[in-house]
């Protein structure tokens, strides 16, 4: 038997709506429940983003959907706000940042290290409604040249 895919979640929409400025890996404070339900693939990030409070960051709107199998003496609430796990200079960084005037800290996708669950976020910036244009014409030319070299070399 191979290895477990490594990316649980993945936030799409992100890189679309916002300019990606530097990238950061974070662990991520779980309960036991919600562990096993990230096994089997029962996250959902794609409303999430982080909130610096009191020195911590933390994780909010993301959806893990408890199993059913789930214990009784549990109480599972699936977007409760998530403490992250960062080094002191990552968050001293992110802090800076984010008193910018623009600046956000969005949940690009989580994924898998060495057994544990880890969230990559991001520093960014919002795109106007002209920037995202702009991006969906340069994919959608990227997509004809390469169907253009294909037609060439066959």
């Amino acid at each position: 038997m191979g290895a477990p895919p490594r990316q649980i979640a993945q936030n799409k929409k992100a890189r679309f709506d916002f300019h990606i400025e530097e990238e950061f890996e974070a662990g991520i404070e779980l309960q036991g429940w919600e562990v096993k339900a990230l096994r089997a693939g029962r996250a959902n990030i794609k409303e999430s983003h982080v909130i610096i409070h009191h020195g911590e960051a933390w994780l909010v709107g993301a959806r893990i959907s408890p199993l059913p199998e789930a214990s009784t003496h549990v109480n599972p609430d699936p977007t409760r706000t998530r403490r992250l796990l960062l080094h002191a200079r990552q968050l001293r960084t992110l802090i800076g940042q984010t008193q910018q005037k623009g600046f956000t800290i969005v949940a690009l996708d989580m994924h898998w290290t060495r057994g544990l669950a880890k969230v990559q976020i991001a520093l960014a910036k919002g795109k106007k409604k002209q920037d995202k244009r702009a991006d969906i014409k340069e994919r959608d030319w990227q997509r004809q040249k390469e169907r253009i070299i294909k037609e060439k070399n066959r």
